[in-house]
């Protein structure tokens, strides 16, 4: 798949779906997926690593940020009943399927996808989960990140899977300078699940 076509809000190639099962925290989630999204027809192995890494989170306002077809945020809404989900990503097609899912689990009054510009900008978030899209440069990313790790609410972190060959261990440097103190949970598969608290 070219990189371009998750990046463009609108992409132009055909548009297929494909299902997805994902075991996330005890559950199987199944998912569909489609062309132009981000890990078409599979969990990206970021993605598996976070899971397998962590637990879920407690009951709250959850943020998926970056969410593709939906795993992480949908996996939380299933995971924990009490999880209200925001699920953001630039990709239409993307939040389209995302919301499809949450219909498909039966999570729809608990989930909603939307591009960045529908989402309330005075929202707090208790948690934000992510696998942030990396490959659209460190300072798109950076930006990305400034722009809403200070929605976390008091005492709120981010849970984050970022390749240690894509720059992890910088990212967890940089975000400690900016405020954000961030500590590694921790590292697998050449991954590495970073928690970020809202300094």
């Amino acid at each position: 798949m070219n990189d371009e076509h998750y990046f463009t809000a609108d992409p132009t190639v055909a548009f297929k779906r494909a299902p997805v099962t994902a075991q996330v925290w005890g559950h199987s989630v199944e998912l569909v997926s489609g062309s132009g999204v981000f890990a078409q027809g599979r969990v990206d192995i970021g993605t598996a690593v976070l899971f397998r890494e962590t637990q879920p989170p407690a009951p709250g306002r959850i943020l998926d940020l970056g969410c593709g077809y939906g795993v992480i945020g949908l996996a939380v809404a299933v995971a924990v009943p009490g999880a209200v989900v925001t699920a953001v990503d630039v990709n239409e097609r993307a939040v389209l399927l995302a919301n499809e899912n949450a219909l498909s689990l039966g999570v729809a009054d608990r989930y909603t996808a939307a591009v960045p510009a529908a989402v309330d900008p005075a929202a707090e978030y208790d948690e934000i989960w992510s696998n942030p899209p990396i490959r659209i440069g460190k300072e798109a990313l950076h930006e990305l990140l400034l722009t809403w790790l200070p929605r976390l609410a008091p005492g709120g972190r981010a849970v984050m899977v970022v390749g240690k060959n894509l720059g992890a261990d910088s990212l967890q440097r940089w975000l400690g300078e900016r405020g954000f103190p961030t500590t590694r949970l921790a590292s697998a598969k050449g991954f590495r699940v970073l928690e970020t608290r809202r300094g």
